[in-house]
């Protein structure tokens, strides 16, 4: 039994260090492509579409790319995806050692790892708990989204320190590395594949698809929590864009400042994972939803109330508002993990990011109407008071309240 416990243990471990890599090194080139462009075309429009080159696949195809997942070996996926976003991004690496990187190119290139990202992250969040016994997936949820967390810290300097001595071909060659290491270890450990029947081999992409609403509007408050997730982004998304803007426009700081504050909100994310890791088999998941949404909202208020110059205030809230999303993001995926059988998680969390991802650019848009007109401050100050209320709603909701219980 102790030899069964340690064997998912170090499989988990194993999967989720070379993620670790691949995460940092994607991160690093993230922020190292952005300079890149900003430098070369100064403009807000490409920076724009190169955002939308990057969540577009996820939006339009994850429902159906969700079937694939279901279908096919998932851990096959995952090392194709790895391989197949190396080797475009190693287009970009051999272009960059001949000439000058077209913004077209890049476009292109991001538009492409999108794809292999939208195949890659619901097979892995599937693939979990096929290794994690159900008793322990919030707690190493935890320990996923600390994963991101370091990442989220570490690539700002470490983009910032390579930009300066390597260029830009010889960065991105980091994430090619990232990628195949990646897709080494997942080669190296065992998973379970799922038991299907013959009729699972022929395509049925639509109906396959739609079987995934189906699924989630069987299992009790499943449908709500998918438009809550949904309501949230919309609230959500437009303000990690916007807090340079806040720091800077608003509370008249420096860019050093405005870094530092990034930096709180990173480490209290990683503080919140921690935190999920080590006492996450205790909580109630959809309390935990609530309160999030509910402590994130009353950060944004006070943040929107604040008189300009006191900035360090605004840094610690934003320390504590990024506490919080280690116990919503990671204790959602928990929930779709617990609740959904293993053949339909693909299609689930592929559909439950499309809707994501259809839901950010809506946030953006409104943001950008309205930002210019009402100020930062105000904005963030509407943004709080809508996540108050859609936790009260949580709150009010029967089908949430029974989710999660026996």
């Amino acid at each position: 039994m102790n030899r069964q416990k340690q064997e998912w243990k170090r499989r988990f471990y194993i999967l989720w260090t070379g993620q670790a890599v691949s995460i940092l090194t994607s991160s690093v080139i993230q922020m190292a492509i952005i300079w890149y462009m900003t430098e070369k075309t100064g403009s807000a429009a490409i920076l724009s579409f190169a955002t939308m080159a990057g969540f577009l696949p996820h939006a339009v195809l994850g429902p159906f790319i969700g079937v694939l997942v279901d279908r096919y070996d998932r851990k096959k996926i995952m090392i194709i995806s790895d391989l197949l976003i190396a080797a475009v991004t190693l287009i970009l690496v051999v272009w960059g050692f001949y000439t000058e990187i077209p913004i077209w190119l890049i476009m292109s290139v991001l538009f492409v790892r999108s794809i292999g990202t939208t195949f890659h992250m619901p097979s892995l969040q599937a693939v979990t708990p096929l290794i994690v016994p159900g008793e322990h997936l919030v707690k190493y949820a935890g320990y996923s989204q600390a994963v991101e967390s370091v990442s989220m810290l570490l690539s700002p300097a470490i983009a910032a320190a390579l930009y300066g001595v390597w260029d830009i071909s010889t960065i991105i060659l980091l994430d090619v590395a990232g990628a195949v290491f990646a897709a080494v270890t997942i080669t190296s450990i065992e998973i379970p594949a799922l038991v299907r029947d013959e009729e699972a081999q022929t395509p049925h992409m639509i109906r396959e698809a739609k079987e995934a609403v189906a699924v989630i509007r069987k299992e009790q408050g499943m449908i709500a929590l998918l438009f809550i997730s949904a309501l949230y982004a919309i609230i959500y998304m437009p303000i990690g864009t916007l807090y340079p803007l806040m720091c800077i426009s608003y509370f008249g700081s420096t860019f050093t400042e405005a870094g530092i504050v990034e930096i709180l909100f990173a480490s209290g994310t990683l503080i919140g994972s921690i935190a999920l890791g080590r006492w996450g088999e205790k909580i109630d998941k959809i309390g935990a939803i609530k309160k999030s949404i509910g402590v994130m909202g009353i950060g944004l208020l006070i943040s929107g109330l604040l008189p300009s110059g006191v900035i360090w205030i605004f840094g610690g809230l934003a320390a504590v508002m990024g506490v919080t999303i280690p116990f919503y993001y990671g204790v959602l995926t928990t929930i779709f993990q617990l609740k959904i059988e293993p053949e339909y998680l693909g299609r689930v969390f592929s559909l439950s990011m499309s809707l994501s991802m259809v839901a950010m650019p809506v946030g953006l848009l409104l943001s950008a109407a309205f930002v210019d007109v009402i100020g930062v401050n105000i904005w963030f100050l509407i943004s709080g008071v809508l996540a108050i209320l859609l936790a009260f709603v949580c709150a009010m909701l029967p089908s949430l309240r029974k989710c999660c219980t026996e």
